[in-house]
């Protein structure tokens, strides 16, 4: 029975995820996958293994100039297998090679992505068709844009780094060179959007653009895709107003962030990439602190449920923000989109909430520790807690942004962005399950007792 358990379903994500990585992490290590005279550690192979199949987009080294072509080949297959998912990848083997999917691998696809039951091979192909057809029209766009830099493989590259929320490019300064390019701008926060939305919403906006006829069969957003597009777009707006405000009232930085309509398109750009993909087209140790703060709470919500991004999840940053409004105003039901919220929900969202705010707080005492030279006693000084904060929530939210901290980090305080990587994407609360699966359930209950709150 203990077998049984420690090899569920529940726990088979974890597993799936810890094996790719390792792949990626010797195939990364293969002199071929270096340039010449270029090395890459270990832990620099697992970091950047870690980041890609998690989708983050942090890095210890410059991926562009240290991985040869055939290195940035593996990149681009380890983005693209973490962002679809290796669940997804491995239930289509299991499909192909016994042509059917045991009945718990079934169940354990339906409940991460669409919460109820469904055909397994359509949806496998819907996911490809959809995948694929988004990174290629995102491929094309970039190599109208420039043909001379994306060239057909880089401009690939980027559009699945966009699409499955990594952030990677293959410029040692990310995107910053097409800080003034519209077209560019535009074409990659789209596809982060899409990428960010997740299969269940670009699976009805399929139906209603085609009349039923592929994706979903509706005519009309469900109340869940409703409720993702809103929030989505009040925090993607919402942010790209206070990143334009504070940088447009803080005098004497134009130079790094533009002003008038350019800084409305750099606020933008980063508040679109902060809640799921860590391009940047500005040095985003430009940005003033309170500026990080804004960053630092979208990439904390993230994006929708079943997608590339990570963080909370912007449904579960809805019922949080219901709820309270529902606390003030002494309603005892949350009542979104017309419905109430049940019980259940409230409490997986609470949960999620408080396990990702516990985990920052670890982390970030633990790079406090490690990077100021305290566990080594070799004394380096203080680093401002923000920078460590950042790079945590960033980590955790696999989104990929960084204030130029990364490549500086101890041994063990990349063991500590890699831990959190894998923890936003796979996600606490997935792994909170894998680990209950572990233990026998209490067959009692104890008594009850009110205590004092507040």
């Amino acid at each position: 029975m203990r077998q049984h358990r420690v090899f569920s379903p529940l726990t088979w994500p974890v597993y799936s995820f810890l094996a790719v990585i390792l792949l990626g992490a010797c195939a990364l290590k293969l002199p071929a996958s270096r340039m010449p005279g270029q090395t890459l550690e270990w832990i620099d192979a697992f970091f950047i293994s870690t980041s890609a199949v998690c989708v983050t987009g942090l890095s210890t080294v410059d991926v562009s100039s240290v991985l040869s072509p055939l290195g940035h080949g593996v990149l681009l297959a380890l983005i693209q297998t973490g962002g679809l998912g290796v669940m997804t990848y491995t239930s289509l083997i299991f499909l192909l090679w016994r042509r059917a999917v045991p009945f718990t691998s079934r169940e354990a696809v339906s409940q991460a992505l669409l919460g109820n039951t469904f055909d397994l091979r359509r949806f496998i192909r819907e996911v490809v068709a959809i995948t694929f057809g988004i990174e290629a029209l995102t491929a094309a766009l970039l190599h109208a844009c420039d043909p001379a830099f994306f060239t057909p493989f880089r401009a690939f590259f980027h559009a699945v780094s966009a699409f499955c929320n990594a952030g990677f490019a293959l410029r040692p300064d990310n995107l910053m060179f097409y800080r003034d390019h519209a077209g560019v701008n535009a074409t990659v926060c789209a596809a982060v959007i899409l990428g960010g939305l997740g299969f269940t919403v670009l699976r009805e906006t399929l139906g209603i653009l085609s009349g039923g006829r592929f994706g979903a069969e509706t005519r009309s957003y469900s109340r869940y895709s409703k409720l993702v597009l809103k929030t989505s777009a009040a925090l993607t707006l919402g942010g790209a107003l206070l990143l334009f405000l504070i940088e447009w009232l803080r005098p004497g930085n134009e130079g790094h962030m533009g002003e008038g309509p350019l800084l409305g398109m750099v606020s933008l750009f980063h508040s679109v990439v902060a809640r799921t993909a860590g391009f940047n087209t500005v040095d985003i140790s430009a940005y003033s602190e309170a500026s990080l703060l804004v960053l630092c709470v979208l990439m904390f919500i993230g994006g929708g449920s079943g997608s590339c991004a990570g963080g909370i999840k912007v449904v579960t940053f809805r019922v949080l923000a219901g709820y309270i409004a529902a606390q003030c105003r002494n309603e005892r039901q949350i009542v979104l989109q017309g419905r109430g919220v049940p019980q259940e929900n409230l409490t997986r969202a609470l949960t999620i909430f408080f396990l990702y705010s516990l985990l920052i707080m670890a982390s970030t005492l633990l790079l406090s520790l490690s990077e100021s030279g305290i566990l080594d006693r070799s004394g380096g000084g203080d680093v401002p807690l923000l920078r460590l904060m950042f790079e945590v929530v960033s980590a955790l939210g696999t989104v990929g942004l960084s204030i130029n901290f990364t490549s500086e980090l101890t041994d063990f305080g990349k063991g500590v962005v890699i831990a959190n990587m894998f923890a936003g994407r796979v996600g606490l609360l997935a792994l909170l399950m894998a680990v209950r699966s572990l233990q026998s359930a209490r067959q009692y209950d104890y008594a009850e007792s009110q205590l004092p709150i507040g």
